[in-house]
């Protein structure tokens, strides 16, 4: 088949573009994160008290999952092992093995405000919840008029 020199649809071939170069520098297709594609899956957010962070690791044993915080970076990182079928059985094929198995290893960077002193961690239903509650002195405050 032949290309045309000009694109139908210019959306169309951004995102192709942006997918072609994302291949190539081994990078997220999303245009909003790098992370995309990892394991665990993570939901990072904040209030004005704390910062959250869930990471989605069903069937994980919660004792083999590591939780550091050091100078401002959270990492979460474990092995996670396979549930596949064993290969050493004659009759047995597996054909699609999507689900991850393996070490694995995620970085989130924390504001400055955070309190190191002050991190809760508990996996839950297949869900890793850190909280990570910032400093007194951040907290926003009303100062009274008078």
């Amino acid at each position: 088949m032949y290309r045309s020199l000009f694109a139908r649809d210019a959306f169309a071939e951004l995102d192709r573009l942006q997918r072609e170069m994302s291949s190539l520098f081994d990078l997220s297709p999303s245009i909003r994160g790098f992370a995309r594609g990892g394991y665990p899956a993570l939901n990072v957010g904040s209030t004005p008290q704390s910062v959250e962070i869930y990471a989605f690791a069903p069937g994980m044993d919660p004792a083999k999952i590591e939780v550091n915080l050091d100078r401002g970076v959270l990492t979460l990182a474990g092995e996670r092992t396979a549930a596949a079928p064993a290969a050493s059985d004659e009759k047995t094929t597996l054909h699609v093995n999507e689900r991850f198995a393996g070490r694995f290893r995620r970085v989130v960077s924390l504001p400055d405000d955070v309190d190191p002193a002050a991190v809760t961690a508990s996996y839950r239903d297949g869900i890793l919840h850190v909280s990570i509650q910032r400093k007194a002195a951040a907290q926003p405050r009303r100062i009274e008029v008078q």
